[in-house]
Parts: C-alpha cells; structure tokens; sequence
C-alpha cells in the first residue's frame, strides 16, 4: 500500500508539506502542488478519508433515508437503497443509512455535522414534516416519492398515479366492467404515503372515467389478510371480475384465495400488480404489472444529487412514466 511517505519521496518534499497539499491548511507553491499531484498519480496514492475531506471541504459521503415504519415492504425498500449504493461509489461516494423513524430531529442531527454531504429521502407523505427542514438545510437532498406540495424541493418517482390508471385502462381495454383495487396495509394510507395515495387517484379516476364499477381495500401484507379480503369481495362485489394489486407480499396469495374460492385466473378474474418486474414473473400464473422501478429511480436520484453537489440545475420533478407489461393473469372478461 503507497503511503504518504512514500509519494513525499518520490516527490522530493517533506511528508507534511503532502499532507499541507491535502488538506490546504497552508499555503503551498503552486510548483510544490503540481509535484504532488504527479507523485500521487504516479504512485496511485489514495488518501484517508479525512484527508479528503479536508482538502474538499466534503465527506464523500451520501445519507439515505429510509424510515423503517410499519407497512414497509423491506425487500422492494433495499432494492431501492442497493441502486443508491452502487450508484454512489461510481461517483466515489459512501452511503450513510438511517432507517430510525426520527422525522427532523433524524435529518437536523445528520445535517448539521460534517457527516454527509446531501441526502436522499425515502418514504415521503403528502404532509411530510420533514419538508420544512429539507427546504432550509444548505445541504442538497432529492426526495423518492412526492409529497403534496413539492414547490423548492427535488422529487424523483415513478408516476404512482398514472400506474394506477394505467392497470385499470388495461383491464377496461379487455371488457371489464367491475374492478377492485387490494392496496397497500391501512397505516401506509393513515400516514398519508404518498405513492400509495396516488395510486389510489389514479385506479378511481381511471375507473370513473370508463364507467367502470370500483372500490378500493386496504389489505394487510399477509397470505391470512389476502383470503380475507378475496372472500369481502366476492360478497361484496359479485360481478367483480379485474383486481389491481398494490401490495407486493400479497400477489400470489391473493391469487390463490380467489381460486380456493372457486374463480379461475384469468378465465373468470384478471389480475394486474404494480411491483417489480421479477416478482410478477416470478409468480406460479405471472402477473400482468407495471413495473416498480427501483434501480432506475436510485440511479437517477443520485445523479440529480451529485449534479446539484457541483452547482448544476435540476429539475425539481422527474416522473417517471409506467410501463406495463402483458402477462398471463389478464384476459378478456368472458361473459356470462
């Protein structure tokens, strides 16, 4: 390993006058810094972390986010956070992660030390009260996910609401008349999620808009949940025959409580998903879904990050349009 001795050798100057050179704390030659910066190239030399630090007046260092609440699906959450991740180090970053729900006191504690340089935040409610904060901190942040009022702030997501409208057109497309939406567990809708509330405005304008018969169900993330609310249905809504699902843990449970209960799918019911792309093939009938975009929103959300850390533009919001892909769950309504 190249040391800092070492690159002092080979450029002909005292061990502290490299270290001066890092870390600017006094003023060096301009000659004197030109023949470091060669020594260090030369030799590979990567300084310690503090050093860089100094010199920059930055930790290389991002903080994400992640409140860990309850109705949280993890994996699709870590999916998110391992994009961040690998994106970040392309731009010679680590990832600092929180997860403790802490609202401003979280964020003010991170902030006002010289731990991280810009945040992204995850998990963001449509009266967040971390927006007020976020408006106020000299440190960049990019929000995943959007909250009511996104005016001052940086917002990157998938479009929730046209993905939702977009599994109802396709099941209206077919010749479904009565369709139900199984959502995400009852505290994401009493925090006020906002991807979750969102998709809630685009299944229910969707479904006004084609004159289509609808109702939305909270659903728990558990297989016992899924035959609960299967069997509400069926009693509520006889005609119903296209479900959207917006809840990855309960995808294929669900569709296995509709056949318990004698429906076939797709031949008597279609059901389309909004989740990523390798659960809805994954799944024993794969599901027809717009996909939840992770590593691409991740990605995206440290490049706006790093652009706004060198002093670029960014849009303050970047949606991204659904995707949906035909799968073996849809069909058109057989009549009766």
């Amino acid at each position: 390993m190249v040391k800092i001795t070492d690159v002092a050798r080979h450029a002909g100057v005292s061990p502290s006058t490299v270290s001066y050179a890092l870390s600017g704390k006094r003023p060096i030659s301009e000659e004197t810094r030109r023949r470091v910066a060669e020594a260090i190239r030369e030799l590979g030399y990567r300084p310690h972390a503090g050093a860089r630090a100094l010199a920059s007046s930055r930790s290389n260092v991002l903080a994400l986010v992640i409140p860990l609440r309850a109705g949280i699906h993890v994996p699709v959450v870590m999916q998110f956070a391992v994009s961040v991740v690998t994106t970040a180090r392309r731009y010679d970053h680590d990832v600092l992660l929180l997860t403790q729900e802490e609202g401003d006191d979280g964020l003010r504690r991170v902030a006002d030390t010289a731990l991280v340089d810009a945040l992204i935040v995850m998990d963001v409610q449509l009266h967040d009260s971390r927006l007020g904060l976020l408006r106020s901190l000299e440190r960049p942040s990019v929000m995943i996910g959007f909250p009511a009022d996104a005016t001052g702030l940086t917002c990157i997501d998938l479009d929730f609401e046209a993905a939702g409208e977009a599994c109802v057109e396709h099941l209206a497309r077919l010749g479904h008349r009565t369709v139900a939406l199984v959502g995400s567990p009852p505290e994401v809708y009493l925090r006020q999620t906002g991807f979750a509330q969102r998709v809630v405005r685009g299944f229910t304008a969707a479904a006004d808009r084609c004159g289509l018969v609808s109702s939305v169900h909270p659903c728990e993330a558990s297989p016992a949940a899924a035959r609960l609310v299967a069997g509400q249905l069926l009693r509520e809504q006889p005609a119903l025959t296209g479900v959207v699902v917006h809840n990855e843990p309960i995808v294929e449970p669900l569709i296995d409580a509709f056949e318990q209960l004698g429906l076939r799918v797709p031949g008597d019911l279609s059901v389309t998903a909004i989740c990523p792309d390798e659960l809805a093939g994954s799944v024993r009938i794969p599901v027809t879904s717009v996909a939840v975009p992770s590593a691409e929103v991740g990605e995206r959300a440290v490049r706006l990050l790093m652009k706004k850390l060198g002093g670029g533009t960014v849009p303050e919001a970047t949606l991204l349009p659904p995707k949906l892909t035909e799968r073996a769950s849809t069909a058109p309504r057989t009549l009766a």
